[in-house]
C-alpha cells in the first residue's frame, strides 16, 4: 500500500471510530467497530491502486451511512 493510501485509510479509520462513539446503542456501536476493523484487516495486503481506491470509496460510503444513523 502506498504511503498516501495508508494515511487515507488511517484517517478514515479514525473518523469511523469517532462516529461510532456517538451511537447510543452498545450493540450498534460494537457492530460498527467490528465491521470496520474486520474490513481493514481483510484488505491489509491489497496493493493495486484501483482496488485500494474502490475500498476507500466503500469506506467513505459506510462513514456517510454511520453519520446519518447518528443523526
Amino acid at each position: 500500500m502506498v504511503a498516501s493510501s495508508r494515511a487515507q485509510v488511517l484517517s478514515l479509520y479514525r473518523l469511523h471510530m469517532k462516529e461510532s462513539k456517538k451511537l447510543s446503542s452498545y450493540n450498534y456501536k460494537m457492530y460498527t467497530l467490528r465491521r470496520v476493523q474486520d474490513s481493514i484487516r481483510a484488505n491489509r495486503s491489497v496493493e493495486d491502486p484501483k482496488t485500494v481506491e474502490q475500498l476507500l470509496n466503500q469506506g467513505r460510503d459506510n462513514l456517510d451511512i454511520n453519520q446519518r444513523q447518528v443523526g
